[in-house]
């Protein structure tokens, strides 16, 4: 038992949440489950009224932001993840556009300050420090301007070094919960993502410095990587898929120019695998997201080679990713600030990976986006597109070339209606060679 400190209730700590607060909670599977069930107990009992919660994205339950609440809690994510996302899409949640680097900044200027933060932690070491363990993010921002700060220890969360570690004494009330962590867990590539992959793969180079988000299409990329020599990681998220390739010691950091030999992340999703590989290892970073995804500092490693997904993309090269027209399915998340940082750096690759068409067969590039939706990565940001029908580079290219080049890596099945388009948008002249 810990007894430095007084540790009381979830029930307890909760109690200083009043009518209009702005709550924060820890993202990914640092989410604090057992405070934030007590939160909603006292909103189903209308204790409080109009408390704003906010976060990036989180695993496991958010029943906040059910129909039941409305008036009780308002949702105000950064990211609209599948734990929010039809409440959202519904008008029950709400979503507040920004680039992942510009998230601390909105809490640490006041737009976005939250008087209490939920936060989960490790167990503390001899010095008096606890750990926020898989998440960084906005959350260290969180905690600096917070009124209040909760947090739960649990001794499963792992002790990660960088902007983690923080002294008790920013923690103004203690809680204890031992479950295991929420883990992420991806499945196995498709045969057309195995293919993206492959393509992926063939643009990168030795010492070059990965960014990677999430998903299996990622998996996919690291798994073609085994050849590979002197690979970094910098990047805003990592998960299972760089453990083989550090063991073999493909991934060493080496050519990195900062943070020399060290992964750099933000956030870590996956198994506990994953996060017992972040327990203790002093050859990971986590830091504050203003680090992490600041694209200057992104751009100082060599042969940066950032590799995002989207939603859709249109024939002049504009990348959807946040939204299905209308309705929003994720969030802008940091791929602007990689794409823009990739981009600076020498050498460096700015990619956009995803599969030709969706689960019902639809093209995925399309003629134009889809009526409300919204452009997170412009045209003139756009570069290395990839599909499992090859890879194009749209950088330096015409609108006319640009949609001939996206066409060649559409699936077949809608080339002749792309084609079609194409024509009609820009004329007789998009049949002829220049």
């Amino acid at each position: 038992m810990l007894t430095s400190f007084k540790i009381v209730s979830a029930e307890e700590a909760v109690k200083v949440i009043k009518t209009d607060d702005r709550v924060h909670i820890h993202a990914i599977g640092c989410a604090p489950q057992k405070l934030i069930a007590a939160m909603c107990e006292r909103g189903r009992r209308r204790e409080f009224k109009n408390v704003r919660i906010q976060h990036l994205h989180t695993e496991g339950p958010a029943p906040y932001t059910a129909p039941e609440f409305e008036g009780i809690f308002c949702m105000e994510s950064f990211f609209a993840g599948a734990n929010v996302r039809k409440d959202t899409q519904a008008g029950y949640a709400d979503y507040i556009p920004g680039f992942l680097q510009d998230t601390q900044r909105l809490i640490r200027e006041g737009i976005c300050r939250p008087n209490v933060a939920l936060i989960q932690v490790s167990r503390p070491d001899k010095h008096g420090y606890v750990s926020l363990g898989c998440s960084v993010d906005a959350t260290l921002a969180a905690v600096e301007t917070a009124d209040t700060v909760i947090a739960t220890i649990n001794e499963n969360m792992p002790r990660s070094m960088g902007d983690a570690l923080i002294p008790m004494s920013m923690i103004d009330i203690f809680t204890e919960d031992n479950a295991p962590l929420i883990e992420g867990h991806f499945a196995q590539p498709s045969p057309e993502e195995a293919q993206i992959g492959k393509y992926v793969a063939e643009l990168i180079e030795d010492g070059a410095t990965l960014q990677m988000g999430i998903g299996s299409i990622p998996n996919a990329v690291l798994s073609q990587l085994g050849n590979h020599k002197n690979l970094g990681v910098h990047t805003e998220m990592f998960a299972d898929g760089v453990l083989n390739l550090v063991r073999k010691g493909v991934i060493n950091g080496m050519n990195k120019k900062i943070d020399k030999g060290k992964i750099v992340s933000t956030f870590v999703m996956g198994s506990k695998e994953v996060y017992d590989f972040l327990d203790d290892n002093p050859g990971v970073a986590m830091m504050d997201v203003g680090y992490t995804n600041n694209e200057f500092i992104i751009a100082k490693n060599p042969k940066v080679t950032a590799i995002n997904s989207a939603l859709q993309i249109d024939l002049t090269g504009q990348v959807c990713a946040d939204s299905l027209g209308t309705k929003f399915y994720s969030g802008v998340g940091g791929q602007v600030d990689f794409i823009r940082g990739a981009s600076l750096s020498e050498g460096g690759k700015p990619i956009i990976a995803m599969q030709s068409v969706t689960n019902k067969g639809v093209s995925k590039i399309a003629p134009v986006l889809t009526s409300g939706a919204g452009v997170v990565t412009t045209r003139a940001h756009v570069q290395w597109i990839v599909t499992e029908y090859g890879a194009v580079n749209l950088y330096g290219k015409t609108l006319q070339d640009r949609a001939k080049a996206l066409i060649s890596i559409a699936h077949p099945d809608h080339r002749e209606e792309l084609d079609r388009a194409a024509f009609e948008r820009f004329g007789s002249h998009y049949h002829f060679v220049c």
